[in-house]
Formats: C-alpha cells, structure tokens, sequence
C-alpha cells in the first residue's frame, strides 16, 4: 500500500476502518454516500475529513499534501469541499437546499466533491426527507458523508441508501497515547490518569473540559479516603464540591464510583448509583445530594 501509509497517521483508533477507507481510494471503489456512526468523541469528523481530503489528492491520495487539493484543504479554502454543520442543535431544510445547490455545481480543482454533514442525526425529519432526493440520484462526482452519533434518529430511507461504516470506542491504550502525545492530564497521578481514562469510556469528548477540573477530582479523592476511613466529619466538611457541581454531578460522581470500586467499596457503590437516578430522574437535587451523604456514611 505505499502512498498511503500516512493516510490517518494522526488520528488514533479504528485500524479496520483505516484500511478499509485507503483501499477504497487505493482501488477507486468509493461510493456516493456513507455514514459514519459511533459514539461522539471518537473521531468520526476526523475521519470524514480525512478521507475527503484524500478523495479530491490530485494525486491519489499520494502527494503528501503538495498537490494544489491537498494544499487548498488544509487551509480551510478548497473549493471542492462543503461541510454542513447543526444551528441551534438542528439541521433545518433550508440547510440541506443550500448543500443540494452546491452538489449542483461541478468540481473545480478535484474530480470529486466532498460534502459532509457533521451531527447528521440532528436532521429534522423534513430535511433528511428532502436530503432522501439527492441520496437517490447523486452526481456522479459527488460524495456525501454523514456524520452520526445516534443512528436511531434517521430514517430507514436514508440508511438504506448510504454504506454504513461503525466506529468503535478507544481502547484505554489509545487513549492514554493521544493524551501522552498531545501532553494532556499530566498534571494527573498516574493513579488519576487510569481513573479519568475509565470515565472517558472510550471517548476524548470531555478530556478538555476534565483537564480543567483536577481541584474537583482532587476533593473526591478525598471524601472517599475519609470514609474509607471512618471519618465521616471530614467526609461531611468536604462535601461541598458534592452540592456545588450541579451541573457535572453525574460525571463528578461515575467519578467517584471508579474509585469507590476499585477500593471495593461496593456497598458505596450502590448508593452512589441510586443517587445518579434520582438525579437523572429530575429529583429535587439537593435532597438527593443529602440522601447520598446520609446514606453512604451509614451503608
């Protein structure tokens, strides 16, 4: 396969799916439509836009980012690509008219043009209807990927008529190399580091927004060595963070939950667990907070 080694080079994960996209450019066997499904965070986009790029290469996928294509894609200016992204968590119909007059228009630089729709699931039912005439009759020189996270959400239309392609989860390895090479957490214990990787579950969505909560790991860790310990006024005096993080309670504690298990605290657990619940359940939160100190002080 020489020429196309650096295909995805940078980005991790999914190595079927890596060969199986340099083939179909190795071969000239590329399709008209595709959805790339998975969970959010795994690097779906990346890969759409990757795989656009080498699409339109001059030179096959093999130019190393010289030829005029490559050069253009990766200043945000060649004119063969469109991507389509939601307004207000919505792709409208006057989106996906918009997409479909572009799709009108030939290639300028690349024999293909590339159009992808980012958060496709966001489609409202009139858009992916309207999409459904395009998807039926595409232009020869044109590819359309859509970006999807929860399949369920389009039509059976629409995914009948694009080659569905499944993105797995990082593994913890891959995601400890992105992080390490990209120098991400490393203010984290490598003790820390496990846990956070077990709380991103396989996705790099919230690595941003974790690096900036070390404090708040921290104080966890600390609640949960005091009633480890039996030291439930400590435990109670650090219980703060608990009702002050309203807004990332459920990730603060399936946080706490990894280190109450590993600790085999499982009595915790459970408890830990019917609190998230009765949070998610729209419960008054402050009450659930209480039941949760309550209770996991006295399992």
């Amino acid at each position: 396969m020489k020429g196309f080694k650096k295909l995805f080079e940078k980005i991790i994960g999914n190595q079927e799916t890596k060969i199986y996209l340099e083939n179909t450019i190795k071969n000239k066997k590329i399709a008209n439509s595709y959805m790339f499904i998975g969970n959010k965070g795994i690097g779906k986009k990346l890969f759409a836009r990757e795989y656009a790029k080498n699409i339109m290469c001059q030179e096959n996928g093999k130019c190393n980012d010289q030829c005029n294509s490559c050069i253009k894609f990766n200043a945000n200016s060649n004119p063969d690509y469109y991507e389509l992204v939601p307004e207000n968590q919505k792709i409208k119909i006057d989106n996906i008219r918009l997409l479909q007059e572009k799709i009108a228009e030939k290639p300028i630089i690349s024999n293909k043009k590339i159009y992808v729709i980012d958060n496709a699931d966001l489609m409202t039912e009139e858009s992916q209807n309207c999409l459904l005439k395009t998807l039926e009759e595409p232009p020869e020189y044109s590819v359309i990927i859509l970006v999807v996270s929860n399949e369920s959400k389009i039509l059976p239309t629409i995914k009948s008529r694009c080659i569905k392609i499944n993105f797995s989860r990082l593994t913890p390895e891959e995601l400890k190399k992105y992080l390490e090479v990209e120098n991400k957490l490393k203010q984290y214990s490598n003790e820390d580091l496990n846990n956070i990787i077990e709380l991103l579950d396989g996705s790099l969505e919230k690595v941003d927004t974790i690096e900036e909560k070390k404090k708040n790991y921290d104080e966890l860790n600390i609640i949960v060595e005091n009633l480890e310990k039996g030291n439930k006024l400590e435990l109670f005096n650090n219980s703060e963070i608990l009702y002050n993080q309203k807004e990332n309670i459920i990730d603060i504690l399936s946080y706490m939950n990894i280190i109450l298990f590993k600790r085999k605290m499982i009595n915790a657990v459970e408890i830990v667990e019917k609190t998230k619940k009765k949070i998610l359940a729209n419960n008054n939160y402050e009450m659930c907070i209480d039941y949760l100190i309550i209770n996991i002080t006295n399992p």
